[in-house]
């Protein structure tokens, strides 16, 4: 009796997580079509599949959703491995992130969520404020922490690693980032992204590296 009740439970978690997955699916296509503003619950309940009423056993209302969207923006951010080890090179080092930061940023439907998020952050600043520490101030932190690692003789030459860090990552989206952010260019390719990210490097360690 114990285990059929367990093996109830489960099935009843699964479709949960199921229907959660559904209407956030739904959820996204909508903020990414309408925005924040233009989207409503009935809308969202549309395109998820789902009545309003599931929908609101589920979420409260349109900030709630978007906020667990946001969530999951920043889990996405946080299983992208950035190898920070100490013992590698900076070169490398750098070169490997600025490759992962924007593939990460600029990937296929990235920029939907930002967009969203600036464009209410002015009404809603907790919003704004929770999904630049959870997404971009943790990343700045930890490159941060990296270079911080690497200041002495024969290394990098650095007074405030935190900005060094910010500017690397601000000279990685250099001329790729906007455009796709705003819509005005597609995702940039392979090669563009490498090119960029390879001058960024060779910026940041001409104005850092240790005489």
């Amino acid at each position: 009796m114990v285990v059929a009740d367990r093996e109830h439970l489960h099935v009843l978690q699964e479709e949960d997580s199921s229907k959660r997955r559904q209407i956030l699916d739904g959820a996204r296509k909508v903020f990414m079509d309408l925005g924040f503003d233009g989207a409503s619950m009935g809308e969202i309940a549309r395109a998820a599949g789902v009545s309003k009423g599931t929908l609101y056993v589920y979420f409260a209302d349109k900030s709630a959703l978007f906020e667990a969207i946001l969530e999951e923006e920043a889990l996405q951010y946080g299983q992208v491995v950035f190898n920070f080890d100490p013992a590698r090179d900076v070169e490398t080092t750098l070169n490997d992130f600025g490759q992962a930061y924007i593939r990460l940023l600029c990937r296929p439907g990235g920029g939907s969520a930002i967009r969203t998020v600036m464009a209410i952050a002015e009404r809603m600043p907790d919003v704004g404020c929770r999904y630049y520490l959870r997404v971009l101030d943790k990343t700045i932190n930890r490159l941060s922490d990296y270079l911080k690692a690497h200041v002495g003789p024969g290394d990098l030459a650095i007074d405030d690693c935190d900005l060094a860090a910010s500017q690397f990552m601000e000279l990685s989206k250099a001329s790729l980032f906007l455009p796709f952010v705003f819509q005005a260019a597609p995702p940039p390719s392979e090669q563009r992204m490498t090119e960029v990210v390879d001058s960024a490097t060779r910026m940041f360690l001409a104005a850092y590296k240790a005489k």
